[in-house]
Formats: structure tokens, C-alpha cells, sequence
């Protein structure tokens, strides 16, 4: 059974305190490996997650890399039941039309199973890879949801805009609309996504931070628009290696991660929690430390988590896994 705590946060002034369960995602991504496919490789990785028990995937589209909604178009069809989240599409470089088409054709070949994660990835990327402002983030987000929620519920829409415009329909047979969730850690991003959408999904974001920012105003935002209670959910993910060598580990977390204690959005979340580097967020060592640190996530009010064992070991990243899938089942 799974880990049952009482999370408490405040909305509107109000302290609320609920029984809490948290689910247990892993991240699954695209291989950099030369040598292999990364089509194959994935649906080799995402079958073996599934036979493990693991219920959802959340995969990163890197800019480097294959495109993700295409792997996943033949992922979906090789691999049955599990379920796989994109975490997540940049928005600036696809409009939401074509945005719409991909999600929606993906979503008819997942058969339900398919969540669409977006975000606004960063400034350099953005103006220094693709030369398309990065500028006025919150209206652009807002902007692209006009034209990209009615798309995916199969309505028509006129949505014209400072920084995107959207007319037309997207016509797609047995295509469900997939849940959106918005990579939000500010919050203006966090009121949009808590009036419009399924939920955040964050990433080098602890436990306090989560319980006094990131989930009240994600849910105050979301009560004040009249949606119901659990309209929205708080997705956080972070790195986890279960080992007996922290400091070894630790310090491979500190070469993999540095750069998101130099990337802004990053940067804000690390300095709220009062972590001075990335690998102060990683959930490192044995079994039982891992999950205290789990469980303060599910107190935090974290309704998922995923994971992602990094240990450089295959051995490591064997142990992690079986506890994350013994932690939420």
C-alpha cells in the first residue's frame, strides 16, 4: 500500500490539512549514445519501466536531441499500458496549431495515455539558439493556451495575439484531449497554470518551497477561478540515487546539475529553499533517508513525483528504482 502522510498548506488565508499520498513517476529520456537508436532504445527503456511496475514516465525533450512526440508516436504503439508525460515541449519554437496536431495525433495513438507537459525554456536557448524573443513569458504562455485548449478539445478558435495569433480547428478522430501541465515556478506562471490548466510540473524544487509557493498558488489560483478541489496537481521532480556513497555521488551530482544553479528560474527556486547548489536537492542516500525525503515531499503536498536515478552505476540505478517503486506501491 502506498505511504499515506497529511500535507498541509494555505489557500486564501486558510489552513488546510488532507491525507496525503504521493505517486511515483521515473524519468525516461532520450539516449545521447551514437551507437544505437533512440527510438529503439526508448521503447526498450519505457518496456522495462512498465515491466518493473511503474505506472507513468515523464520524458524531457532536449534541444539536441530526436523529436520527442515522434519517438512517442512509436512508442505508444510498441509498448502497451504505461503511461508517458512530456516534461516538457518548449513552446516559442511551434505554434499552437502544429503544437495541437502533433499532441492530438500522439493522444489518438496513446489511446489515453498521453499527457502533454509544456514549458517556456530559457533565454538562451530561446533568443541565442532560435533568435525568437524571450520576452513578456506570462502573456506569451497565456496567449498560446488561447489557441492551444480549444484546438485540443476539438473546438474552433479565433484567438489573436500580441506575441502568438490562432484560427482554425484541428479535426483529429479518437483523440483525447490530453491533460496540459505547465512547467510554472514564478507566480504569475504558477496563477495561469492553477486557472487553466492540469497542474506544474517542477524540477530543483524542495520541499519547503513546494509547500509554501508552489502548491498554494497553483491551488489558491484555481479556487479563485471556481474550479473544484483537486482540479490541479503539483508534479515535482527531482534526482534520487539510493547508495551507501553519498559523498561519491554527491559529487557526480554536482557535475551533471551545475548549470541549473546558473540558469535564473533555477536559481530562484535553489536560493527560496536556501540550497547553495543543485546537489543540495537531489534526495541522496540509503533506503531510509531517501524515504524521509520522500515523505516530506508527500507532506509538502507534492500529489507526484518522479524521479530520476542518475547514479552512474547500473547497479545504483537498480536499487533506486525498487525503492521508488516499493514507496509508491
Amino acid at each position: 500500500m502506498p505511504r499515506v502522510g497529511r500535507a498541509s498548506f494555505t489557500i486564501g488565508g486558510i489552513s488546510i490539512i488532507k491525507e496525503a499520498v504521493v505517486e511515483i513517476s521515473v524519468n525516461c529520456y532520450l539516449s545521447d549514445d551514437p551507437t544505437v537508436s533512440p527510438v529503439d532504445d526508448f521503447v526498450a527503456q519505457l518496456a522495462k519501466l512498465r515491466d518493473e511496475g511503474f505506472r507513468r514516465v515523464w520524458a524531457p525533450q532536449m534541444h539536441w536531441q530526436a523529436d520527442l512526440l515522434t519517438v512517442l508516436a512509436v512508442a505508444f504503439r510498441e509498448v502497451d499500458t504505461i503511461e508517458v508525460a512530456t516534461g516538457v515541449l518548449p513552446i516559442q519554437n511551434q505554434h499552437p496549431m502544429l503544437m495541437a496536431q502533433r499532441a492530438l495525433t500522439v493522444s489518438s495513438i496513446a489511446g489515453g495515455r498521453f499527457t502533454l507537459g509544456l514549458g517556456m525554456t530559457h533565454r538562451p536557448v530561446t533568443e541565442g539558439m532560435w533568435g525568437i524573443p524571450w520576452d513578456k513569458p506570462v502573456r506569451r504562455l497565456g496567449e498560446y493556451l488561447d489557441g492551444l485548449l480549444p484546438l485540443l478539445s476539438g473546438k474552433d478558435v479565433d484567438a489573436a495575439g500580441e506575441t502568438v495569433t490562432t484560427r482554425g480547428v484541428v479535426r483529429i478522430p479518437n483523440a483525447p484531449a490530453p491533460p496540459v501541465y505547465i512547467a510554472a515556478l514564478g507566480p504569475q506562471m504558477l496563477r495561469l497554470t492553477g486557472r487553466r490548466c492540469a497542474g506544474t510540473m517542477t524540477w530543483m524544487t524542495g520541499p519547503k518551497t513546494l509547500a509554501e509557493h508552489i502548491g498554494p498558488t497553483l491551488r489558491g489560483a484555481a479556487a479563485d477561478a471556481g474550479r473544484p478541489e483537486g482540479a490541479v496537481r503539483v508534479v515535482a521532480a527531482l534526482p534520487v540515487s539510493v547508495t551507501d556513497d553519498v559523498e561519491g555521488v554527491r559529487a557526480q551530482a554536482a557535475q551533471d546539475f551545475v548549470m541549473y544553479g546558473q540558469l535564473p528560474s533555477y536559481r530562484a527556486m535553489l536560493d527560496r529553499e536556501g540550497y547553495r547548489d543543485p546537489q543540495d536537492a537531489a534526495l541522496i542516500g540509503e533506503e531510509k533517508l531517501v524515504t524521509e525525503r520522500l515523505d516530506e515531499l508527500r507532506d509538502a503536498g507534492v500529489d507526484e513525483f518522479v524521479g530520476y536515478p542518475f547514479d552512474a552505476s547500473a547497479e545504483g540505478r537498480v536499487r533506486t528504482r525498487k525503492l521508488l517503486r516499493e514507496y509508491g506501491h
